[in-house]
């Protein structure tokens, strides 16, 4: 487990890796320190498939999705009783599996919402496909934060879900599902993840201020 950021923090977020890669990553480190270098508590963790990867350095593909729900209730338990809101998401997989947990009543006082960095709305190629349960019965505010030329969905697709909650979408343009812009845009991955930490904060900042 790593953790970024001050406990006294004005929220806490936990945050997931995705399915093919670890929770150390350049995108999830540059993730993290921007998010703690605007007072929030950032905890990043791994699944057991991952860390097993660390031990042997054998690939494994994720387990199925009740494990790794069970791997959150792990770290909720680890993490305890906090203060401030407490947020869950991560990236790709991870934000899906936070997304799905935020979405048991059981676990609703808890968690304050749930951060989607790159949401498989569906597998490449296959737009029909759908993972889009999660959403449906979100609880909580979802903030999904998507590049457009995601091929696990883009603005086009969706549109054609008919989505109206569980909350808005920030779209990264010419961002690839990392977020990754294309060659000929002249930015680089590190440019097009600022503004997706802007947006967190953004958004943190606007449901604060809001009339309760």
């Amino acid at each position: 487990m790593l953790i970024d950021g001050p406990k006294n923090s004005r929220a806490t977020i936990i945050l997931a890796h995705g399915a093919g890669a670890p929770m150390d990553t350049p995108y999830m480190n540059t993730i993290a320190e921007g998010l703690a270098a605007d007072g929030l508590r950032v905890v990043r963790f791994e699944f057991a498939y991952m860390a097993k990867r660390r031990i042997d350095g054998k690939r494994r593909g994720p387990e199925r999705m009740p494990t790794l729900l069970t791997r959150w209730l792990d770290v909720l338990d680890e993490i305890g009783e906090t203060q401030t809101p407490l947020l869950i998401g991560g990236k790709s997989m991870g934000g899906r599996s936070a997304a799905m947990l935020a979405a048991e009543t059981q676990h609703q006082p808890r968690i304050s919402a749930v951060v989607c960095l790159g949401y498989p709305f569906h597998p490449p190629g296959k737009p029909e496909k759908t993972r889009l349960e999660p959403l449906q019965a979100a609880k909580r505010p979802t903030l999904i934060i998507q590049g457009d030329r995601d091929p696990f969905g883009t603005p086009e697709d969706v549109a054609r879900y008919g989505l109206t909650d569980p909350g808005p979408i920030s779209w990264i343009p010419d961002g690839a599902h990392s977020f990754v812009p294309s060659n000929r845009s002249g930015q680089t991955e590190r440019a097009h993840l600022v503004p997706a930490v802007r947006t967190v904060h953004y958004s943190l900042r606007a449901r604060a201020a809001a009339p309760r």
